[in-house]
């Protein structure tokens, strides 16, 4: 395994490094652009609509599948999992601290405005501006300075080497937003408007779709950019709509109103594939889905009831009778995808025996009642499952299910005791896998939904984020992850396989690991 991940180290490495060139990505200006590509009109159902369409604003998958759809990035990651050019056509490492950008000329904003070295500088100083506060700014908070060489050059310099700069830039969080939208929503903060308003309000991207109209609550229509710097999208419009029930997504698809449902329940995948004109495709991810604490509660911050819980369940059992088979165990905090997974940890093993005896030297040996907070069917499931197991312990657990959008502002806020949740390391790297789920300064809407707060842990992570040896960077990561794992502020249950239905006869879908899906060749 050491071997595998330093193999895995070099080839990620090189490919910060090198000076990366746009032989192998899209002409700057396509034959094809201002021509229509044909195509129909897409209806993906969803859950849940966005929270918001402002990349600033936004860090719940709901979000970012349509915004990915209007935005685009810097560096982007191509379905090989490469880093690659995007709105850049090449960047270099000048310096341990500098990058410099050279950037694509001609391209446009959905408004008319120009892509350029300013937007760039706009942007990355919008997502680190405090007084925005956007959830999205521990992705740039080693970012010191975006200094303009010329209209389509730009340097970023960072207060230390920070090696997963490109990765970061190629997260939503890096999303060029029109210049002109940026400065009416601070014109509006100026008028004692709230930050990450106007954005959301009016989201102008570059990218191959454009948005068009929401009915609130119900759905997002984008149509398709025909002034697209690169080759036009095939679909003429994607309409995302919420359709909050499982069983009526799936009604939709096989009935041929919708032509893509995601999420799916392992479970209705043999009904999907049965029926004739539908089927699931299965994709790897780069997700972990865990049971939560909220660590700053009662009797939550007692470690030994943590432990109590985590090796009261069976995660096998839950991968084989809730789950089918389907979904992957899991016992560290990162998937097996990500840059930085370990096998050299030591998990917490189911062991009633044990569960029973860290019970009984905790501060509530009689055992407690407590809520879980979910989302979706399939943690409703498993928490079903964990009702029964952890009723053995002395523990009466309550089970509420949740809109997605309540959820998530309710586990930001702190408000709950446990929760079923689930992380997507978007950028493949161990950084964004851990330091936004466990750092002290990521409590709440960032992603350290638990509270967790462990001095050790976050030198570690810190140290780890500039640390230029990557043996070093590797075992930092691996230390931090066991004393997570011997702490449990989350029990990470199962890995997800991506499982979406579609339509047989739609070509050209692919998912990325994070979840994403992308569109544009929908055909």
């Amino acid at each position: 395994m050491k071997k595998l991940l330093m193999l895995f180290m070099t080839v990620f490495i090189l490919m910060l490094a090198a000076c990366t060139s746009d032989s192998n990505v899209e002409e700057e200006v396509s034959d094809s652009e201002g021509e229509s590509a044909g195509g129909e009109a897409i209806d993906f159902s969803i859950m849940s609509l966005p929270n918001s369409l402002d990349p600033h604003a936004a860090n719940d998958g709901y979000s970012l599948y349509v915004m990915t759809n209007i935005y685009e990035t810097l560096v982007k990651l191509n379905q090989d999992l490469e880093l690659e050019p995007g709105l850049a056509e090449s960047y270099e490492q000048i310096s341990d601290t500098s990058w410099e950008f050279k950037l694509r000329e001609g391209i446009k904003f959905h408004d008319g405005s120009d892509f350029n070295a300013e937007v760039v500088k706009a942007n990355l100083d919008r997502v680190r501006d405090e007084e925005v506060a956007s959830p999205l700014s521990f992705l740039f908070t080693e970012i010191s300075d975006v200094e303009i060489i010329d209209d389509y050059t730009v340097q970023i310099h960072t207060n230390e080497p920070f090696a997963a700069l490109p990765a970061h830039l190629a997260h939503p969080g890096g999303h060029m937003i029109s210049k002109e939208v940026i400065d009416a929503d601070y014109a509006q903060m100026e008028e004692g408007g709230n930050p990450l308003t106007e954005v959301n309000r009016t989201p102008i991207g570059t990218g191959f779709f454009k948005f068009e109209d929401i009915a609130e609550g119900e759905q997002i229509t984008l149509v398709r950019n025909e002034e697209y710097w690169g080759e036009a999208a095939k679909p003429e419009s994607i309409v995302f709509r919420a359709v909050p029930e499982d069983q009526s997504r799936i009604a939709e698809l096989t009935s041929g109103t919708a032509d893509i449902i995601y999420p799916m329940d392992p479970n209705d995948v043999a009904q999907v594939d049965a029926n004739e004109g539908s089927e699931v495709q299965q994709r790897p991810s780069a997700n972990m889905t865990y049971l939560g604490f909220n660590t700053e509660k009662e009797p939550f911050n007692d470690e030994n009831v943590r432990l109590a819980i985590a090796s009261a369940i069976d995660k096998n059992a839950i991968i084989e009778n809730i789950l089918v088979g389907i979904h992957e165990k899991a016992e560290t905090p990162l998937n097996p995808t990500v840059y930085g997974y370990s096998e050299d940890l030591e998990p917490i093993e189911y062991d009633l025996e044990q569960a029973k005896e860290y019970m009984a030297a905790s501060d509530h040996p009689e055992g407690f009642s407590a809520e879980v907070v979910l989302n979706s069917r399939t943690h409703q499931d498993v928490a079903t499952y964990m009702q029964e197991v952890l009723s053995e312990i002395g523990v009466d657990l309550e089970i509420s299910l949740m809109e997605a959008g309540a959820y998530q502002e309710y586990t930001a806020n702190g408000d709950h005791e446990m929760f079923m949740g689930g992380w997507g390391t978007v950028t493949l790297d161990a950084d964004y896998g851990l330091y936004p789920m466990f750092h002290s300064d990521n409590i709440g809407a960032p992603g350290n939904r638990t509270r967790y707060s462990n001095p050790e842990v976050d030198e570690l992570l810190d140290n780890a984020r500039v640390e230029m040896d990557e043996e070093t960077r590797l075992q930092m990561y691996e230390d931090a992850q066991q004393i997570i794992i011997d702490e449990q502020p989350l029990i990470p249950v199962f890995h997800t396989k991506l499982l979406t239905g579609i339509n047989s006869d739609l070509d050209g879908y692919y998912q990325y690991p994070s979840s994403f899906p992308y569109l544009k060749d929908l055909q």
